[in-house]
């Protein structure tokens, strides 16, 4: 199923002991790479791959990814503190000796000390990757189940939307291919009286048959059947990307493009103000589909 790259899911439960409320946040916006932050709390930033590599196993390959996982301790449960006392002891006799030697006011203190994290580290009890990923990863997959539902919904929607506008491109063209034809089969004739009319006033001549072969040849070149035809087939395209159901959003920006130089093409080659406007119109519908195709991953 096709997704989009923009979606929101969020889930919140207590740890396997009760002892913790744990919430996870996952969000995400259009990116052309797989870009994905995982902000955790401090106990559990060892969990940060893991958690990447739960998103990976669920699909999830671009998108500029926000993973937040969010802590409120209930109750402890034999998780301490512990000094370092050797490193304090060394840190405190630094201290002394910066006051002594440049004779700084003495406000050494209990708190002031503290003050350097790395005199302390936290203990825990044995096993706590397997405790740690017990507790979140239900919640983890719950969010990410909401999150890949809203991707899949949005995705939808885009594509629906998208379908609409090429629909309507479709018809568009119609109406250019109808004019365009019109416009070659009224133009040849009035060509060639105007090359007769310019041959005789600068009194040249050619043969008749040299006369119709170069109308001939510009019609040819004015004709846009060819890229009408071109253009369909990569509506066709387009909608056989769309029906695998796969990470697609590259795939159909590079389409695109080559439909903008079909539509381009077009342009260049028509000579008829009408067809001059319709071009205008098919060249808005597809920059509003290449905006959507951005946040298709």
């Amino acid at each position: 199923m096709l997704s989009s790259m923009t979606a929101f899911g969020r889930s919140r439960g207590a740890s396997v002991d009760g002892s913790k409320i744990i919430t996870v946040e996952i969000k995400s916006v259009n990116s052309r790479y797989m870009d994905a932050t995982v902000k955790l709390p401090r106990i559990y930033a060892y969990l940060e791959e893991k958690i990447k590599a739960c998103l990976a196993s669920r699909g999830v390959s671009r998108g500029k990814i926000e993973v937040y996982v969010g802590l409120e301790v209930l109750q402890q449960t034999g998780t301490d503190v512990v000094l370092d006392t050797v490193l304090a002891a060394s840190y405190i006799r630094a201290l002394e000796q910066l006051r002594d030697q440049f004779g700084l006011r003495d406000d050494l203190s209990v708190m002031r000390v503290a003050q350097n994290r790395e005199l302390f580290s936290v203990r825990t009890p044995e096993d706590t990757d397997g405790r740690d990923w017990a507790d979140i990863s239900p919640i983890l997959t719950q969010a990410l189940d909401s999150f890949l539902e809203q991707r899949a919904a949005e995705g939808q929607r885009l594509i629906a939307d998208i379908a609409d506008k090429i629909a309507s491109i479709r018809e568009v063209c119609k109406k250019i291919a109808e004019i365009s034809a019109k416009d070659i089969q009224g133009y040849a004739p009035k060509l060639v009286e105007r090359i007769k009319k310019f041959l005789q006033d600068f009194d040249a001549e050619t043969s008749e048959q040299r006369i119709l072969t170069e109308a001939a040849i510009y019609a040819d070149k004015a004709a846009i059947d060819e890229e009408l035809v071109r253009l369909e087939s990569h509506f066709a395209t387009f909608r056989e990307i769309v029906e695998r159901g796969e990470a697609v959003g590259r795939k159909l920006d590079f389409l695109l493009q080559e439909m903008n130089r079909e539509v381009n093409t077009i342009g260049s080659k028509a000579g008829n103000m009408e067809i001059a406007h319709l071009v205008v119109d098919v060249k808005a519908l597809l920059e509003k589909i290449r905006e959507q195709v951005q946040n298709i991953e």
